[in-house]
């Protein structure tokens, strides 16, 4: 380090670049971890607009000075104003350090004082005693977590939903198109597409529900806690100041109204909610598995969907198409499965008055819900949206399909029907053929019986 600066902190001096806006502790945060990826800009603007808050909030309370307070604030919307690239050059730090996000909240008192100086350097604004006044990193950074968890959550419901109505438009179009069922991975009776459909589009709704009533437990905020709960050194009403001011930022309902000794040792609505995003990953990887499955071929696999050609699939094989749509999300879904375990196991880390795996714990969250909603636009709209039926394919199959004796079982017994079917299998016929020549079914008779659109139950209503 050529040229540099030196400040100090309680445990002595530190080099820093010369046009580095951290300060000492990030500094030695810097030193110290530099394995794996850098904490997530979602959570240093979170934490930017909470420290915000807090100016407001102290100066509100006159725990700070107001000329302070506003020089924090001004401070603050300088570094909200850079473009991302921009911001990452101030904080540098990775999600591998202290469990507690300290160094992190650090680096931004850091940034933000300095970044005051600059903008007035008559006054002086100190890292704890003014940017971080009322609040301990035990409190702000799960504040942090919360905020952003909950807002990515958002926009995970927003993709769920345009899913739901890409999907809900195929089962409108193909809601009579008749084709065999499949269960145990074996010919069953029919249904149409539309209605295999359906299915999908009530698994995503369900998904939706669970997503939508449990992401309210990630409104409930740490802030006030401070150090271990108690609210030591955290002004009257400051807690409540600052769920107002995020309540109006993010136009989400947030509550400083919780238990503080929660809020800092558990991360258990983290914990419920990544689990409803599992949940979504695993009815997700099911849809794009039939979704690939039924389109496989073009001629020597199940061939009854036809899927959009988004870009060559070999580089050998000329003229292939591969569903790389499915392939995204599914890979995603699993990344998001691992991820559960990895929360699951550090939320379990709350040791006496705190958890100190909180930065794995939200990168994992903000991971799973981002890589989700980007594949979940990408399937429903390079994929599911030109994705068409190939009406000859499935009547076909469920013309050779023998599951259709099902309508038989009626009129001549179950026993009877089986072994039509299984006569048939043995011989090679048509399910038709084998009816007529066992004697128990006229030509007439099957052909008023069986009828695979009848068999679906269509006009029953979904």
């Amino acid at each position: 380090m050529s040229d540099y600066r030196i400040e100090e902190d309680t445990l002595g001096a530190v080099k820093i670049p010369i046009d580095a806006m951290w300060g000492a502790q990030t500094q030695r945060s810097l030193n110290n971890f530099s394995t794996g990826e850098k904490m997530p800009l979602e959570i240093i603007k979170a934490l930017l607009q909470i420290k915000k808050a807090a100016a407001i909030a102290n100066k509100e309370a006159q725990a700070i000075t107001g000329t302070k307070a506003d020089l924090i604030v001004q401070a603050i919307d300088e570094l909200l104003k850079l473009d991302d690239s921009e911001l990452r050059k101030d904080f540098p730090l990775v999600i591998y350090q202290t469990g507690s996000g300290t160094q992190t909240n650090m680096n931004v008192n850091e940034v933000v004082s300095h970044v005051a100086q600059k903008i007035d350097p008559e006054i002086e604004i100190l890292p704890n005693d003014d940017v971080n006044h009322g609040q301990s990193s035990n409190d702000i950074f799960p504040t942090a977590m919360n905020i952003t968890a909950a807002m990515s959550v958002v926009e995970l419901e927003k993709a769920v939903k345009h899913l739901i109505e890409v999907l809900r438009k195929k089962e409108i179009k193909y809601w009579k198109v008749v084709k065999i069922g499949r269960t145990h991975l074996q010919d069953a009776t029919p249904l149409t597409f539309g209605q295999e459909v359906s299915g999908w589009v009530s698994m995503l709704e369900h998904d939706l529900n669970f997503l939508e009533q449990l992401n309210q437990t990630l409104s409930e905020l740490a802030i006030g806690g401070t150090a271990v709960g108690t609210g030591l050194n955290a002004a009257d009403g400051f807690s409540d100041r600052i769920a107002e001011e995020m309540t109006q930022v993010y136009r989400h309902d947030f509550t400083a109204d919780t238990n503080k000794f929660y809020g800092l040792a558990a991360h258990s609505g983290l914990n419920v909610v990544h689990g409803a995003i599992k949940t979504l990953a695993s009815d997700l990887m099911k849809i794009a598995n039939d979704v690939r499955f039924l389109a496989s071929g073009p001629r020597s696999g199940y061939g009854e969907l036809n899927i959009p050609a988004n870009e060559p699939g070999s580089s050998i094989m000329p003229g292939k198409v591969n569903p790389t749509q499915a392939e995204a999300i599914t890979m995603a879904a699993t990344k998001v499965m691992g991820n559960d375990v990895t929360i699951n196991v550090a939320s379990s880390q709350g040791n006496f008055e705190m958890n100190v795996y909180k930065p794995v714990i939200i990168s994992s969250f903000l991971e799973s819900s981002t890589l989700l909603t980007g594949t979940i636009m990408g399937f429903a709209d390079k994929m599911i949206a030109g994705l068409t039926v190939n009406e000859s394919r499935m009547q076909e199959l469920v013309d050779q399909s023998l599951m259709t004796v099902t309508a038989l079982s009626p009129h001549i017994g179950y026993h009877q029907s089986a072994e039509i079917a299984q006569q048939a299998q043995r011989d090679g016929m048509t399910l038709k053929e084998s009816a007529v020549k066992s004697g128990m079914v006229t030509a007439e008779q099957f052909d008023q019986w069986v009828v695979p659109i009848d068999m679906t139950n269509i006009n029953k209503g979904k």
